[in-house]
């Protein structure tokens, strides 16, 4: 459960709860945020792209987050940030995401007695924390999640509907995971006989770092020896399927459907498109960017975005896809050049007789 809505807030509160400056009257009261296009009096808007600067001359925003080069160029109040989206952002969080109030362990809840459960969370019914489990101080436990034995969940964290954190894994604090994800299912191992296969039993764990965020139904498996480790401030979409193993560094960042195989190292700050893929046992550097749908099958160096698959350098991939469409025209092209050539070959053949 959470607090009221906050009430209506000057300009010039909302200009030092993200940093930023003001101009026009800063005594201005907003209500809330919306978009440039659907604002009214009492909102504030944004604008984070200069492509749609031709929609504020319509926008009825009592006031605009813009960028600090824009001062003086509209008409109407202006809070001035260096980075228009991120001020949006805190200000909708201001907005739309009161303080935390723990409401207890709700009726229909189960909670072992040998669980250990801090002040200030919510565990709301249907859910199951099991023997030796840990809950955080601030945590808010939605329907019929599931915290398995000796698992921990960390402070101020937050568990949407239908998540399972399975045993012995461990959440960090300000952790965020949306409906249906699994945390420590099993990874895919299985030891072939020669006509069937054998499970290898997955016994290591899962380590989620600091303000991570876990997509609605992504799976993160549990190392078949030793830890899967999801490293502080990642960030994962829905339908995303991390195998056992995997090392993903700090503040990686990875759309929906990405597939990351065992033992897989990514490291810092990394990007990965919708639909991406990496093979297991290989190692990515630092400030990689992989395109949608791109595929890495072998290590690579970091600093360098990439596209296609096997993947490449992003400006070649796009040569090469512009190619593509040219393809059926220049395979007419070459089969005509070659009869040509042979017709040539066939001429001086005669000739030389």
């Amino acid at each position: 459960m959470h607090a009221e809505r906050r009430d209506k807030t000057s300009l010039a509160e909302l200009a030092d709860l993200v940093g930023g400056g003001v101009s026009g009257d800063p005594s201005t009261l907003i209500s809330g945020v919306a978009s440039l296009d659907a604002a009214g009096s009492g909102h504030i808007s944004f604008l984070s792209n200069p492509k749609f600067q031709s929609q504020i001359a319509d926008c009825q925003a009592a006031a605009i987050i813009v960028h600090p080069s824009l001062q003086g160029s509209l008409q109407i109040p202006l809070l001035l940030a260096e980075n228009p989206y991120l001020a949006f952002a805190k200000i909708l969080t201001y907005f739309e995401v009161p303080p935390f109030v723990g409401q207890g362990v709700q009726s229909g809840a189960h909670v072992h007695p040998d669980a250990i459960v801090a002040e200030n969370v919510t565990i709301e019914a249907g859910c199951v924390i099991c023997a030796g489990a840990t809950i955080g101080r601030g945590t808010h436990l939605h329907p019929n999640v599931v915290v398995g034995v000796d698992a921990v969940v960390g402070n101020d964290c937050l568990l949407h509907a239908n998540v399972t954190v399975r045993e012995r894994s461990v959440l960090g604090n300000r952790v965020i995971v949306q409906p249906g994800a699994v945390i420590g299912a099993d990874g895919f191992g299985f030891a072939p006989d020669g006509r069937s296969y054998f499970k290898i039993p997955q016994v290591g764990h899962v380590v989620i770092e600091d303000d991570v965020e876990i997509g609605a139904c992504s799976c993160i498996d549990r190392g078949t020896l030793g830890v899967t480790r999801i490293s502080r401030g990642v960030k994962i979409d829905n339908l995303v399927q991390i195998a056992h193993n995997v090392h993903l560094g700090e503040n990686t960042v990875m759309a929906a459907q990405v597939g990351i195989a065992g033992s897989t190292v990514i490291g810092k700050h990394c990007t990965f498109g919708g639909q991406a893929a990496v093979a297991g046992h290989v190692k990515i550097g630092d400030n990689v960017t992989l395109a949608g749908r791109g595929g890495i099958a072998n290590s690579v160096e970091g600093n360098q975005s990439l596209a296609g698959f096997p993947a490449m350098p992003h400006r070649e991939w796009l040569k090469a896809s512009m190619t593509m469409t040219h393809l059926p025209n220049m395979r007419r092209e070459l089969r005509r050049l070659k009869k040509q050539v042979d017709e040539l070959k066939q001429r001086f053949m005669e000739d030389e007789d």
